[in-house]
């Protein structure tokens, strides 16, 4: 019997990169999947790949988000797992921070996250309980220069992790996080560039140096982080609430 037979799973951010890799995993372990992302051709894609289903999903518009997780539960007839996946990043020293910038960070990275947790927990107690993912960062464990607000936007995460916990524990409802550390993914390749330019370094030589420093000596992979949240999702991890668990190559001890 495979961990996730029967189950269904809504993995927001779910087209490309990590996010396809769990719903790739997820599939492999019997679950039916909704890959939701703003890009709706690659979701459509990936969606095939694995014989799930594609959904068009912004989080920054939580109206959407709900009518988002209605389609999925007509479709499905319920959800049993939700991976807050989506998120952006940007860094800007404090004298070029924008309201703009403020405004969609928080909106992606904080209110996707506490909005789709929103609509999906009156249809997880109707089912008797349901495991919820959110992704946070290394980043959330400690401040970084110029990174102000993408850190804490992952901090955020990890304290909305801790309280919804609490609030959901008697719903049978876990909530546990993951903080990946750095991950070879087409979103570190936008972090480099960034870091070029506020670093005055060439294209390449952040993401090289971040991987030599790993404690494991390397960068993380997709699969790496899909792997520990097959865990979570799974009944394997069935007394774990409220933690974040470091995928991180040794980065952060705790």
């Amino acid at each position: 019997m495979k961990r996730l037979d029967g189950k269904v799973a809504l993995v927001t951010g779910g087209a490309r990169g990590i996010g396809r890799a769990i719903c790739e995993a997820f599939a492999a372990e019997g679950a039916r999947v909704a890959v939701a992302d703003l890009r709706e051709d690659e979701a459509r894609d990936t969606a095939q790949a694995i014989g799930g289903m594609a959904l068009a999903m912004n989080v920054t518009d939580f109206a959407g988000i709900a009518a988002g997780v209605k389609q999925v539960e007509d479709a499905f007839g319920g959800i049993d797992i939700l991976v807050n996946n989506a998120g952006i990043f940007n860094m800007a020293s404090i004298d070029k921070v924008t309201v703009d910038d403020y405004r969609r960070q928080y909106d992606v990275n904080v209110g996707g996250t506490i909005f789709a947790i929103q609509a999906v927990v009156p249809g997880m107690r109707q089912r008797g309980g349901g495991m919820i993912i959110n992704f946070a960062s290394q980043a959330g464990r400690r401040g970084e220069a110029n990174v102000m607000l993408y850190c804490s936007t992952k901090a955020a995460v990890i304290s909305i992790t801790q309280s919804m916990a609490l609030e959901l524990a008697r719903d049978n409802i876990r909530v546990n996080a993951i903080a990946p550390g750095v991950i070879d993914t087409p979103m570190w390749d936008v972090v480099d560039a960034q870091f070029a330019e506020y670093e005055n370094k060439p294209k390449g030589q952040k993401k090289r140096e971040v991987g030599e420093a790993v404690p494991l000596g390397r960068m993380g992979s997709p699969a790496d982080i899909a792997d520990p949240c097959v865990f979570l999702a799974s009944d394997d991890a069935r007394y774990i609430t409220a933690q974040t668990l470091n995928v991180d190559g040794g980065n952060w001890m705790s």
